[in-house]
C-alpha cells in the first residue's frame, strides 16, 4: 500500500484527489445549516470570489501537508481491523486538530486579507466543521488509498 504522500506526489493522481477534495468540500458546505451554515456558506463564497480557481489551487497547495497529518491516521486504521470510516469518526477530533494546526500556520502567514478574515471567522468552529467532514474524508482516502 503506497502511502498519502506517495498518491498525492503521482502527478496524474494528485488531479484526481484535488478535485474529490474540492467535492467534498462543495458537499460538505452545502449540508449547512443554521447560523453558522450560512456563515460558512458566505465564507465561502468570498474564497470563490477572490479567484475562480481559489478552492482546488488551495486544495493543492495543501495537499502535502494534509496528506503527511493523515498518514499516520490511515495507518492506524489499516491496522486495527475498523474501516477507514469508523476509525476517522472515532479519531474526528484528533484528525481535526492535525489538520488545524497546518491551516492555522498558514493563515497566519497569508497575504490575502479576504482569506484571513474568512478564516479567522470560522476558526472557532473549525474543529466541529472538519469532524463532520470525517466521514467523507475517509470516505476519500479510502477510495484513492486502496
Amino acid at each position: 500500500m503506497a502511502s498519502l504522500i506517495e498518491l498525492a506526489n503521482d502527478p496524474s493522481k494528485r488531479s484526481a484527489i484535488v478535485d474529490d477534495a474540492a467535492r467534498l468540500l462543495d458537499a460538505e458546505v452545502a449540508d449547512k445549516r443554521g447560523f453558522s451554515g450560512k456563515a460558512v456558506k458566505l465564507a465561502f463564497k468570498a474564497v470563490k470570489g477572490v479567484s475562480p480557481g481559489m478552492i482546488p489551487m488551495s486544495i493543492d497547495a495543501l495537499l502535502d501537508d494534509f496528506c503527511a497529518q493523515v498518514q499516520p491516521f490511515w495507518e492506524s486504521s489499516q491496522a486495527s481491523g475498523q474501516s477507514t470510516r469508523a476509525y476517522f469518526e472515532a479519531n474526528s477530533q484528533a484528525i481535526a486538530s492535525a489538520l488545524l494546526s497546518i491551516t492555522d500556520a498558514r493563515a497566519e502567514r497569508s497575504t490575502q486579507r479576504v482569506l484571513k478574515s474568512a478564516y479567522g471567522k470560522l476558526r472557532g468552529q473549525a474543529v466541529k466543521h472538519i469532524t463532520e467532514a470525517t466521514p467523507r474524508l475517509a470516505d476519500l482516502i479510502e477510495r484513492h488509498g486502496s
